[in-house]
């Protein structure tokens, strides 16, 4: 696993002791979060004259283990400014570390549901842009395509001035460009995989991230999770919800209420339908990234999408059948399944943990 780990010129190795230091001991006060493979810890490093978060992942934790591999084979390729920067990381006798820059602000998430002060509108859409950047950029402008699988607002980190960078790539992985840009295994967050994951239909590829893309869309334009379990049953599904109000020429109802109208309509009304254009059920509808940013940017015309939420040509049935997937577990809102695989679970298979669990909802904010 080392000769893997040594491959690159971009993360520094670090020595545990090296690591311990920056970050005081792991002491308590330093924790930055906890998630399903261990603790996420303020360091200051002198060797960069700067703070850094640490993700010290627990000893013992197989997953976690394989996660600490993917994320640092894969990312430490990577260059993008809306990719988060990996800055070392340490693989000693059963001690694994990783070094990331220290975001100030935090996670989407945190700012779009638990702070008080609300994000105004230009930001919001500046980073909408910004995650598509960083897409654009997995999918279709490095050397090989790499499918990120777990997109969510709490692995959308915000540097200081709130510019967003993608983390977390523990789920990632890379598919050639000139083969089909599928991966085998079933991971993700629910509510934001995609129905033909959800259900087993087709792996992840480009086409669902985009939908996760799309879901996140979505959250950032109207300031609710994509599954509220205490909606109305035509509202508990955010893409249900939003796709309503458009067939019905009335999507700016969807627009967060918080924002008390202070939003650009034609940017906010293009996000939303974005958004859609991206959770398109059927994944051959679906846009790319690059198709995307270039009606994000204005640069082409809105889709025209069918009046009312389609239904895959793979399902048989009503409506609800599509549905379903993502309304198992009717638990406290904001509770969200994860499946098998992901950050936010300490073994395989399904898990009713919180998304709030997951090692990078925390990872780099300050307090």
């Amino acid at each position: 696993m080392g000769e893997d780990f040594e491959r690159g010129a971009g993360p520094r190795k670090y020595s545990y002791a090296e690591l311990a230091h920056a970050a005081n001991g792991f002491k308590d006060e330093h924790k930055l979060g906890q998630g399903g493979f261990g603790g996420v810890y303020k360091g200051y490093l002198k060797d960069i004259k700067s703070h850094v978060a640490i993700k010290k992942v627990s000893e013992g934790s197989d997953q976690g283990i394989k996660e600490f591999a993917s994320e640092v084979i894969i990312i430490s390729r990577l260059r993008h400014r809306n990719l988060v920067n990996l800055i070392g990381w340490c693989h000693e006798r059963k001690k694994l570390l990783l070094v990331y820059e220290y975001m100030s602000n935090g996670s989407l998430d945190i700012h779009l549901f638990k702070k008080q002060s609300i994000l105004q509108w230009a930001v919001r859409y500046n980073i909408a842009r910004g995650l598509a950047s960083a897409l654009l950029y997995l999918h279709e402008e490095w050397e090989q395509c790499v499918v990120h699988r777990d997109i969510k607002p709490s692995n959308i980190m915000l540097d200081s001035e709130f510019n967003a960078k993608l983390g977390d790539f523990g789920l990632a992985r890379f598919v050639d460009h000139a083969k089909s840009a599928q991966t085998t295994a079933l991971a993700g967050t629910m509510g934001y995989m995609a129905p033909e994951c959800t259900l087993g239909y087709r792996p992840a590829s480009k086409e669902s991230d985009v939908y996760s893309f799309g879901v996140v869309a979505l959250e950032i334009a109207c300031g609710r999770k994509p599954i509220n379990h205490r909606a109305q049953e035509n509202e508990i599904s955010i893409v249900q919800w939003v796709w309503g109000l458009y067939g019905e020429g009335r999507i700016l109802e969807a627009a967060d209420q918080r924002l008390e109208g202070k939003f650009e309509e034609e940017q906010i009304k293009c996000l939303m339908i974005v958004g859609l254009w991206c959770a398109h059920p059927d994944h051959n509808n679906r846009p790319s990234m690059r198709q995307a940013i270039q009606v994000l940017n204005f640069e082409a015309p809105l889709p025209n999408l069918p009046s009312s939420l389609p239904v895959p040509t793979y399902l048989e049935g009503p409506l609800h059948s599509y549905i379903a997937p993502f309304s198992i577990t009717a638990s406290e809102e904001g509770q969200s399944q994860i499946i098998s695989f992901s950050s936010n679970t300490n073994s395989i298979g399904f898990t009713t943990k919180s998304d709030d669990a997951s090692p990078s909802v925390s990872l780099l904010y300050s307090r």
